[in-house]
């Protein structure tokens, strides 16, 4: 069951499971049909298909991206994160006594993420936070409280992983609002800031561990280790 499931996790120092001017990689259900997966010091892999509550199909079975990833070492974990009043009906027995419904939802969508890594070795978890998933356009509340309710849930599965945000400053500041960091949280990842890490592209009062960029020579996104 879930409420019982402890990831395995790797030690992180104060810079994360991250050397500092390394290059790695992400990769997730869009790298399926790829002829070839990309290399670099260390990986990162997307356990949903896109959106909260779905599945990578690549992630174990279909192309065992998690396995090519291990390669480098210990892999850190992505999931789709939002906010929808629809989504209650994924909300799992672990979830159900949160503070609210909001709560509930991302503690849900962490709990779901954790159940397709299945106890899988993992270096960090990271919410991938995006407009392009479903969000609050009424209540800025209401997304700030599904996102710490994932962290929440994370941090009580295995306290020993870092948790941190992919995100822009603009995604950021449309769902969350200005200046908000959700407790627990450790860092910050980049999403598409060319691999800078000038702290202007931050979003929140985290450090910036990652900065990802397309390598123009292979197509695949990298992420500079900051």
């Amino acid at each position: 069951m879930v409420t019982a499931l402890i990831l395995n996790a790797v030690a992180a120092h104060a810079f994360g499971p991250y050397t500092a001017q390394t290059q790695g990689y992400d990769i997730s259900w869009p790298q399926c049909n790829s002829a070839t997966l990309p290399s670099g010091a260390f990986g990162i892999v997307g356990v949903t298909n896109g959106r909260a509550f779905t599945s990578n199909p690549c992630f174990t079975k279909l192309r065992n991206e998690y396995g090519y990833a291990a390669t480098s070492g210990t892999p850190s974990l992505y999931f789709n994160t939002g906010y929808s009043g629809a989504y209650r009906k994924n909300i799992t027995q672990a979830c159900s006594s949160g503070p609210n419904q909001a709560w509930m939802i991302g503690c849900s969508e962490a709990d779901y993420a954790a159940t397709q890594a299945g106890g899988l070795a993992v270096a960090m978890w990271w919410l991938d936070v995006e407009v392009g998933n479903s969000w609050s356009t009424n209540s800025l509340s209401l997304n700030q409280q599904a996102i710490q309710g994932a962290v929440d849930r994370l941090t009580q599965l295995n306290a020993s992983v870092p948790v941190g945000i992919y995100s822009t400053r603009g995604s950021w500041t449309t769902i969350t609002g200005q200046n908000y960091t959700p407790s627990s949280t450790m860092a910050e990842w980049v999403a598409g800031a060319g691999g800078s890490c000038a702290t202007s592209n931050a979003f929140d009062a985290n450090p910036i561990w990652l900065s990802q960029y397309v390598n123009q020579i292979d197509g695949f996104d990298h992420d500079n280790a900051c």
